[in-house]
This record gives C-alpha cells, sequence and structure tokens, in this order.
C-alpha cells in the first residue's frame, strides 16, 4: 500500500491554532465503521451516541513542559534544549537541540528564569540531530522541579505561534495524572468534568491506560510503502483493573471505545492469553496500526482530524476503512471542521 493513497487536500486555516474558547464545544463527526454514514453533532453529544455497557478508554499520561530555550554557554547565543525521553540514567535525556551544528559533545546550555536555574551539557550525539543530555541545578535541587518551573509546553509544528500560559492547562486532558508525554493525547481534549458525569449516568464505563506520547508522534513517514515505516517506540502501562475492565467486556460482547490513537495502540499491543484473559503490563510498544491489521479489543474510537500521509490516519483507515475515512475527511474539509490538535473529533463506531 502506497503512503500516497493516505494524501488529501486540507486548507491551511482549518488548522487550529487555538483550543476553542470553552472545553467541549468542538464539533463531532460521527462515522458508522462498516456502512460509512457521516452525521454531524456536538462534542456535548457523545452520551447519546453511545450506550450502557460501552467501555471507554483514555489515556491518563500528562504533558510535561519539555521545551528549554536559553542561551550557549560560553557566549550567550540563542539555544533550545526539547527533552525527548530519559535515558534512565539519572539526569540524562535524548534530546533535540538547536543550533545543532554548534552544539557537539561537552557544549553546554543553561536555561534561567527568575530563581531558577537549569544546566545542560551534551554528553553525546546521535541520528537525526539527537543528543544525550545531562541536566543539573546549581544548588542540587531537583531537575524536575527545575523544568516544570521553566519549561515551555511542547505545541506541535504545525500549531505556528508560540506556547501561551493558557496551553499548561489546555494542553491537558482532564484526566491526566502519570507526567511524561512530550503532546497531548488530544482526543482527550474535549472532555470535561461535566461530560464524564453525563457517560457515568448514561452506564458508560470507563478504564484508564498510561502511554507517554513521544517525538515519533511528529515524526513524517518517510517511506514510499506504509508496511515499510517503524513507529518510534513508546513507554505503556496498563494496570490490572483495567486488563479485568478489558477482559469483562470483551466476554460479554460490549464495546471498547478508545479515545484517541495513543490508547488504541495501547490495548492492541496487550497480550490475551488462551482463556481470552487481557493481560496487565508494562513496557515499550511499537506498534504501527495500518490497514490490514485484526483488531483484538478496540471496536470503535474518539479521534481527531489527522495529517495527511501520517502514521495517524492510517490508524484510523485500519479501523473503518480507508475509502470511508478519506470521504468522512473529504465532508469534514466542506464542513470545515477544525483540524489537528486543538481542532473537532471524530467518532467511529
Amino acid at each position: 500500500m502506497n503512503v500516497s493513497d493516505f494524501d488529501f487536500d486540507l486548507p491551511d486555516d482549518l488548522i487550529a491554532q487555538d483550543p476553542p474558547a470553552i472545553r467541549g464545544s468542538s464539533r463531532l463527526l460521527a462515522l458508522g465503521r462498516d456502512s460509512g454514514r457521516v452525521s454531524h453533532h456536538q462534542f456535548a453529544d457523545l452520551p447519546s451516541l453511545l450506550r450502557a455497557g460501552d467501555l471507554l478508554v483514555v489515556n491518563d499520561t500528562r504533558v510535561f513542559p519539555a521545551r528549554l530555550i536559553g542561551q550557549r554557554l560560553p557566549g550567550g547565543g540563542a539555544a533550545e534544549c526539547f527533552l525527548v525521553r530519559p535515558t534512565g540514567a539519572g539526569d540524562e535525556w535524548v534530546a533535540l537541540v538547536h543550533p545543532g551544528q554548534r552544539l557537539r559533545e561537552g557544549a553546554r546550555m543553561v536555561f534561567a528564569s527568575g530563581d531558577v536555574r537549569l544546566n545542560a551539557e551534551v554528553v553525546s550525539l546521535h541520528y537525526h540531530g539527537r543528543r544525550t543530555v545531562r541536566l543539573w541545578t546549581d544548588d542540587g535541587s531537583s531537575v524536575r522541579d527545575a523544568v516544570d518551573a521553566i519549561g515551555h509546553i511542547p505545541l506541535p509544528p504545525y500549531i505556528k505561534r508560540d506556547d501561551a500560559e493558557a496551553d499548561r492547562e489546555r494542553y491537558q486532558t482532564v484526566f491526566a495524572q502519570t507526567r511524561g508525554s512530550i503532546a497531548a493525547p488530544t482526543a482527550g481534549l474535549h472532555f470535561t468534568p461535566e461530560l464524564l458525569a453525563a457517560l457515568d449516568d448514561q452506564g458508560v464505563a470507563r478504564a484508564a491506560v498510561t502511554l507517554h506520547v513521544g517525538y515519533g508522534t511528529f515524526q513524517p513517514v518517510r517511506v514510499d510503502r506504509v508496511e515499510d515505516h517503524q513507529m518510534e517506540s513508546e513507554h505503556y502501562e496498563v494496570p490490572a483493573a483495567t486488563a479485568a475492565a478489558l477482559t469483562t467486556a470483551r466476554r460479554e460482547g460490549r464495546r471498547i471505545i478508545t479515545v484517541g490513537t495513543t490508547s488504541t495502540r495501547t490495548v492492541e499491543s496487550l497480550v490475551i492469553d488462551g482463556d481470552g484473559v487481557v493481560q496487565p503490563g508494562r513496557g515499550e510498544t511499537a506498534l504501527f496500526i495500518h490497514p490490514g491489521h485484526r483488531f483484538q479489543l478496540a471496536a470503535g474510537m474518539v479521534t481527531n482530524f489527522h495529517l495527511p500521509r501520517s502514521s495517524l490516519i492510517m490508524l484510523v483507515s485500519a479501523l473503518a476503512g480507508r475509502d470511508r475515512v478519506l470521504a468522512a475527511y473529504g465532508v469534514a474539509v466542506r464542513e470545515r471542521y477544525r483540524f489537528y490538535s486543538y481542532g473537532d473529533a471524530m467518532l467511529v463506531l
């Protein structure tokens, strides 16, 4: 299958640059997984589109301010360090740095705001401009606290503005708990406490998984053939209670509806034993879901509208069919739905 098969025309002015004024006020396009039927709603209508017994699976990861902006030492030239993932060795991180040509092994940077000062040194160089950097504070205080205090929310590259203080709350789901993502599981941004309560009243069950969204969420598909693409691995955790809820829903024939591509990839990475018991677990997943994938758990999903030629639209197409998804995207463009992280939503059932 060709990557070009997932291309479509998208006007730039449909790419949402800001969240809606009120969380949860986005539009919702519903797509029939088998029929291809499209209907138009508000996201607040979601409880009426689901049914009692459905199991909604959310990703409770929390975005941290991974983008550090400061200066090179010595000299004071501008420097930027985007923390991608911890190496597991103390306060060392794999990071993207700028300007890369100036920041070789041994290069130092400083990031400061108010009384908080964070130092960084490039330890080693890797592929695609990545570096391992070591972070420390002058007084030995918590590096994590310093990052949280002075870091910037890493908005996606297609949002053409600097992050604002409001993004610290709006680029975060209301069920975010476990710190570790450099991008939000954006399908979850539409939910509000009031909507979650309405879903509870409707009898829609809910369970949480954790997948820490990495830089791969922004990674373009650089190959011509879909099957040649490789995802970057991301850390996930599925507790026993969630695994038990998935097992029960599967045995009872109830629909499992994932919120976002991250939740989908997580549940589809789980092991189901010979007795049909979904196993809890934690580890790394690089599962790439594209047409031809046989879904073992997910029967539907809530998702946003994705980039042309991206691994994300390929995942949605695996669930609902490429032709049906691209036809629905064509409707969304004509009806001027807002696209990407801060945009509107789609329900596939």
